[in-house]
Parts: structure tokens; sequence; C-alpha cells
């Protein structure tokens, strides 16, 4: 039977890089970005000239529960969630406005509120599932001057274990990936000095890239049903 995925923020970087491998693995795809539309049409026409698959791309303010519903309108079957659309926030907490914190809590958080509560559905149809959620290490122990991207980060990885707990008896399995430093373009705003200060800290070296995100998620799509509410941690041994 032919599977669908619904990847969200995957015109670049880690949500890119996803679509990418399951599209190599015949996964039929939704993508989704906020604003840069036609890039991820361009990414979403190529996918299905290489890989002989459907591939549609939308763009979706994925924080907004009624764009949500609508996007889930042209959905009648899902397989796969993958919750990836984020954004950061860097500065001390007292400078930040109050629409600010609504804004990456929104995105990083309430977004996997809005996308579950529609593909849920769709799933228990088959009585099977994946939902898989992009976190972050911090979820797992905090950032200085990241407090609200880490707090829904932690919300996010306390929501897996939650909603995994609630699905498990319908086979569906609810997991995530807490990604350390990655080569994205999230990082951009660090110095060179810095990301090599921070390379220094993490025992493998480097930075992880997206590709190895994708295939760790791969993994987890073929781990066994027992598999289910889990964080799993990719920081080349960091935290």
């Amino acid at each position: 039977m032919n599977k669908y995925a619904l990847v969200t923020g995957a015109s670049r970087g880690i949500g890119k890089s996803i679509a990418q491998a399951l599209a190599k693995e015949d996964y039929h795809l939704i993508l989704t970005c906020s604003k840069s539309l036609n890039e991820l049409l361009s990414f979403a026409n190529q996918l299905q000239k290489d890989y002989n698959i459907t591939c549609i791309a939308k763009q979706c303010d994925m924080k907004n529960a009624e764009k949500v519903r609508c996007l889930f309108e042209c959905i009648p079957h899902l397989d796969l969630l993958v919750n990836n659309a984020g954004i950061s926030y860097v500065g001390l907490l007292q400078d930040m406005k109050p629409e600010e914190w609504d804004e990456v809590i929104g995105t990083n958080l309430s977004s996997a509120f809005y996308t579950s509560k529609y593909a849920i559905p769709l799933m228990l149809h088959n009585h099977a599932g994946h939902i898989i959620n992009i976190s972050s290490v911090w979820g797992n122990v905090g950032a200085a001057a990241e407090v609200a991207y880490s707090a829904s980060k932690g919300g996010l990885n306390s929501f897996t274990k939650a909603l995994a707990k609630e699905l498990a008896p319908s086979g569906i399995q609810v997991n995530a990936i807490a990604c350390g430093l990655i080569d994205t373009q999230m990082n951009a705003h660090l110095s060179e000095e810095d990301l090599n200060a921070l390379k220094d800290e993490i025992p493998a070296g480097r930075a992880g890239s997206t590709d190895e995100v994708a295939e760790t998620l791969l993994s987890i799509l073929k781990m066994p049903p027992y598999f289910t509410g889990q964080i799993v941690t990719l920081d080349g041994g960091w935290t």
C-alpha cells in the first residue's frame, strides 16, 4: 500500500533532509513551509521527478489552528506525521516581548497539538501510524538566553511521552528526536568562534548533519511497536 507522510517546516534544513529521505523510501509527501513557498514548490517537483512519488507543497502557518485544520482537508490518509516546524529566539528573557514568546511557543509546541489532533483520526482508521517530533537537547536541560525555545522543546518532550501513552493501545507510536548542535541556518547567529567553542564541548568534535537526523528518523520508523514514548538524543555525546 502507498505510504503518506506530512512533514512540517520542509523547505530547508532538517525538514528538507527528512522529506528527501522519506521520498527515497517511497513515501508520498505533503510538505509545509511558513514563507518559502516557491522554494518548497521547486523542491517538491524535484522529489516527484527523482522518486516517482506524489509530493504536495503547502504554505501554512503551523501555529494557526484554523489554517492547520484547512491543511488537513486535503489529507485523506496519513501514516506518518513529522512535527519539524520550529523557530528560535536568542536573548535575555526580560528583553523578550510577549508576542515573541507566543510565536515561539505557538510554532514549536502548539503546532504539534494542532497537527496531531487531525492526524490521529486518520491513523486510528488503520490502527497504526507514527508521530515523530523534532525536539532539542535544550528541551532536556535548558539553555541560557534561549528560555522560550527550551520551554517549547521541553513541553514537546512531555507532549511526546504523554501522547505515546494515550495512543499506544491504538497501535500509534509517538517518539521524538532531541537534536544537539546541527548544521542548519538556525545556528547562523553564532560566530565562528562560538561555533568552535561549542564543537570543543562535543565529544564527537563537530556539529551533526541534517542527513543524520533524517537517518535517525528512518531508524525509528523501523523499530517495533513497543518502541514508543521515547526521546532519542542525537548530540554526538554532548549532554
